[in-house]
Formats: structure tokens, C-alpha cells, sequence
């Protein structure tokens, strides 16, 4: 058989996809660097600022998953959205001598100052959906212009360029900010487009508080057709008020994330959930460990780590008949795996 380029090509594909399938055998193959040569004596850090819901359950697995590949020692701390517990969790890890952080979501003004004392004290930081502000430190990023611009596509495409909408947004949150740049793009571009109410809280459980929230928006704003709400936890909520409203045929859903109960919640008869943008959450925590890893290395993963995401929508989840998190990586490949920060020393976790 002859051996052409484009056999060879697709015989290299076949290889990586394999690879990626057994966690790694190829990708983790070559010699570990320093310091993962002796993993058993690195210690990285996760310092939550969010970690309420589906989406945050499912990233912390990816940040364990991707850890225990690596043999490294993970230490977890959870400051509940406390900022300030926050920042005293960031000296707790620097005074256990930690070789790296990861800072998971928090504000600017509590986080900035911390992540510079963590550098301060030679360890290496990687930050997830929160701007610190300092170039020495990578920012792992879902692309949220993208998230948001998906959904907004999807809206527009669904229901025209003229419609009554209702926002949920909490100002101060990273991915949110970026969020909200793209749906004020995206009413600048289509002045059809009326926001007649904005809401939101972080407050826990935040479905059910953003629920209370949209009980009382929908009463005074009949009106509303659409709603983005760019977070699944908002979107729960939205959907809970929409449902006891009986408005379901009269208003469309669209957010961004997603997890086996949103999947759930988008295919319950006539939902008003219609599509969501996403990444999968335990990819991106993956991915964190991954650019921390490198740097620990003495490697560049870049400034800006941007994981793609892909659009879910109520249609697709009944053609495909998806029904949970490992089906819609099954059906749709592209959620299942990011080619981002994979060095070829990088052993990967088991899929």
C-alpha cells in the first residue's frame, strides 16, 4: 500500500485521537521536566471564589482529574464568595509552601494584591474567569465573548432582531463583564432589541434567589419574550419563574454553560430554555492545571488561555436525544476535549 501525505496525515490523527482516548499514552510519553519528575513533592493550590452549582462541581473534578495525572499534591480552598476570605485563603497556600496557585473567579480589587504576594514569594499563579491585572500571570478564559455571542446569534436567529428582553448580570464578576460587552455590542447592532429589565444576584443558592428576582420582574413586564441570562445558575432561575408564570410559549431562554440538569431543564416539554453556549467545566479545569504545569516547567502557555466554546441548543439535544454531560461529549467531540496548553510531556487524564 502506498503510503501517501494525506494517509499519513489521517494515520497521525488516528494516533492523536488515540492517545487522547487512553488519557495521554502518547502526549505524556516523553520524559517528565523538572519539577514533575519527582511529582510527589509538587504542591499546587485552588482558591475558590464561586463554587455554588453544577458548573463549579464539574470544574473542580477537571482541576483534580488533570492533578492526580500529573501526581501532584492538590489543596483545595473554598472561600464561598468572601473576598476577603478569599485573598487570606491566597496566604494560607503561600504559607504551606505551595509550588503554584490557581485563583478561581473573585474580584479584581481583593485578588490583585494577593496573586502579587503569591509571585512575590516565587510561586507561579494562573487565573480563571478573574482579571488581576498583571502580566506575569496567564488568564484562563472560556472566551465569554464567544459564550455570549453564540447564545445572542441563536436569540436573533429565533426571534428576529426586535424583541422586549429581560438581563440578568452582576457587575464585578470577570466572565460576566465580558459577557455583558457582547450583549451591549449586540444592542447597539440591533436597536429592535429592548431591555426593559436587568437583574441578577450571586446571592446562594443563586437559581433560587435570581428565581425571586424574576417572579417579580415578569410581573411588572408582561411583555418579555426573550431573557439572557449568561450563566446556568441565572438561567435556573429565570426558568423556575418563567414555569410557575405559565409563560413557557411566550418567553425563550438563552445563557451560556451548561450540566447534566441544564440538559435536563432545556428538554422538559415546550421548556422555554432554548439554547446555551458552553464549554465543558471539567475541560477548563483541566486546562488550568495544565497552564500552571507549564509554568512550573520554566514553559510560556501564553498570557491568555482561551478554551472554545460550542452551541447547545434545545433542538440539537432531542435530535441527538442527549441526555447528560457524558453524551454530549459522546455525540458531540468537540466538547469533549481542548487541544489548549498540551506540551507533549503533559499526561492527561483518563476519558
Amino acid at each position: 500500500m502506498k503510503l501517501t501525505r494525506r494517509l499519513a496525515l489521517g494515520l497521525a490523527g488516528g494516533i492523536a485521537a488515540l492517545a487522547t482516548g487512553l488519557g495521554g499514552a502518547i502526549a505524556g510519553s516523553h520524559a517528565m521536566p523538572a519539577p514533575f519528575d519527582n511529582a510527589g513533592d509538587v504542591k499546587i493550590a485552588l482558591v475558590r471564589y464561586l463554587s455554588t452549582g453544577d458548573f463549579f462541581q464539574a470544574y473542580l473534578s477537571g482541576v483534580e482529574a488533570q492533578a492526580e495525572a500529573l501526581g501532584v499534591d492538590l489543596r483545595i480552598f473554598d472561600s464561598r464568595q468572601d473576598a476577603a476570605l478569599q485573598a487570606d485563603m491566597v496566604d494560607q497556600a503561600i504559607a504551606l509552601g505551595v509550588d503554584g496557585i490557581i485563583i478561581q473567579h473573585g474580584l479584581t480589587e481583593s485578588m490583585q494584591e494577593a496573586a502579587q504576594r503569591a509571585l512575590d514569594a516565587g510561586i507561579k499563579v494562573v487565573a480563571f474567569d478573574v482579571n488581576v491585572e498583571n502580566d506575569m500571570i496567564p488568564q484562563i478564559e472560556q472566551s465569554d465573548r464567544d459564550l455570549a455571542r453564540l447564545a445572542l446569534e441563536q436569540a436573533i436567529k429565533d426571534n428576529g432582531e426586535s424583541w422586549k428582553a429581560g438581563y440578568v448580570y452582576v457587575a464585578g464578576i470577570a466572565p460576566l463583564d465580558r459577557r455583558d460587552e457582547t450583549w451591549r455590542e449586540f444592542k447597539e447592532r440591533y436597536p429592535g432589541i429592548n431591555e426593559v429589565a436587568m437583574f441578577g444576584t450571586l446571592d446562594n443558592p443563586i437559581a433560587n434567589s435570581v428565581a425571586n428576582q424574576a417572579r417579580s420582574v415578569l410581573q411588572a413586564n408582561p411583555d418579555i419574550e426573550v431573557v439572557f441570562a449568561p450563566y446556568d445558575e441565572f438561567a435556573k432561575g429565570v426558568k423556575i419563574a418563567v414555569d410557575e408564570a405559565g409563560l413557557t410559549e411566550q418567553i425563550s431562554i438563552y445563557s451560556a454553560d451548561v450540566s447534566t440538569a441544564d440538559i435536563a431543564a432545556m428538554r422538559e416539554p415546550n421548556s422555554a430554555w432554548k439554547a446555551t453556549a458552553a464549554t465543558n467545566p471539567a475541560v477548563v479545569g483541566e486546562v488550568s492545571v495544565r497552564a500552571l504545569a507549564m509554568l512550573l516547567a520554566g514553559e510560556d502557555p501564553g498570557h491568555n488561555v482561551i478554551i472554545p466554546p460550542t452551541l447547545i441548543t434545545q433542538t440539537m439535544l432531542n435530535e441527538l436525544d442527549i441526555t447528560n454531560m457524558e453524551e454530549l461529549s459522546a455525540k458531540m467531540p468537540q466538547f469533549a476535549h481542548a487541544d489548549v496548553a498540551v506540551p507533549a510531556w503533559m499526561p492527561l487524564p483518563p476519558r
